[in-house]
């Protein structure tokens, strides 16, 4: 059964853009041409392809229809390259990213792609235990994820190893922690969490005897501003060695003890043969390689 690009293209940009009018904009179509376009097709497949909701969502069906809308369209980019045109588009990259590795290295690693490619990157902010869901629904070509497992359609490259201090300011050491790190100490010492699916504190905690759910709490969703929440000493947290480690040399912040906490990352992206995409690759993993703790010695890539 063949589905019509023009068709795809209308699902993925639904979904992208959360409604029918926002794809209708992208599109330069009218919103009754876009719910046409969704009739016609979820009548050729029998299938409902997106939910009506607020944002849209895509079904199992739909999300199989924005991969191949993706699929079109990086294929249709590389055959405008390799046929010299010289009117040709620019291939747009969704990427599921988690926010430290935005915060530290990986921006560096994606603007080296785009200066031997015509490529514009959409990066989708997830914690890194949920990107993976990003890159199943069609939402993303790529993700970096705490998923060792390829994901049906994709390969796996095991980036390394994000290692993690828990640190605070000294004045905030002197008031909380004056006798030394306790399992009592912690109970009562105002930690901050990047949001509330964040469990790294939660961990390190455990590894002292204390009840995650006693310490008060507070929500920092922003890498750097969660950083800079640390820094001023309104609880304390745990930071990339790339973010604490300059504070700790300048005596901003001290480090509160083992055990130090890493979070193993990898790399996914669905099979297509691509240059653009592949050059993609090779940069995400040579920067990642270069600022993260190597990978375990029996991670290799695989694919799904």
């Amino acid at each position: 059964m063949w589905i019509a690009p023009e068709l795809a293209a209308t699902v993925a940009a639904a979904v992208d853009e959360g409604s029918f009018e926002g794809a209708a904009q992208r599109l330069r179509i009218s919103p009754s041409a876009v719910s046409q376009r969704l009739r016609a097709l979820e009548t050729q497949l029998g299938r409902v392809l997106l939910v009506r909701s607020r944002p849209v969502r895509p079904t199992s069906a739909g999300a199989i229809v924005v991969r191949l809308a993706r699929q079109y369209a990086v294929i249709g980019h590389d055959a405008e390259v390799a046929l010299g045109l010289d009117r040709r588009g620019t291939i747009h990259v969704p990427i599921a990213v988690n926010a430290d590795s935005l915060a530290t290295w990986l921006l560096p690693a994606l603007e080296r792609v785009t200066r031997g490619h015509d490529v514009t990157f959409e990066l989708l902010r997830e914690d890194e235990d949920r990107t993976g869901d990003l890159l199943e629904s069609g939402s993303a070509l790529a993700a970096i994820t705490a998923q060792s497992r390829p994901i049906a359609g994709c390969s796996v490259t095991p980036l390394g190893s994000a290692p993690y201090l828990a640190v605070a300011t000294p004045r905030y050491i002197e008031r909380w922690l004056p006798a030394g790190v306790s399992s009592d100490a912690l109970a009562a010492a105002p930690l901050i969490d990047f949001d509330r699916s964040d469990d790294i504190q939660s961990d390190w905690l455990r590894a002292h005897g204390t009840d995650p759910l006693v310490p008060p709490r507070h929500y920092v969703p922003a890498s750097e501003d969660y950083a800079a929440a640390v820094r001023l000493g309104m609880g304390w947290g745990m930071l990339p060695v790339a973010q604490a480690g300059p504070a700790i040399e300048q005596g901003i912040l001290r480090t509160l003890g083992q055990p130090d906490l890493a979070d193993p990352l990898y790399w996914q992206q669905w099979n297509l043969a691509s240059p653009a995409l592949t050059a993609m690759r090779e940069s995400v993993v040579d920067a990642a390689r270069a600022a993260l703790d190597p990978p375990a010695s029996d991670d290799g890539d695989r694919a799904g």
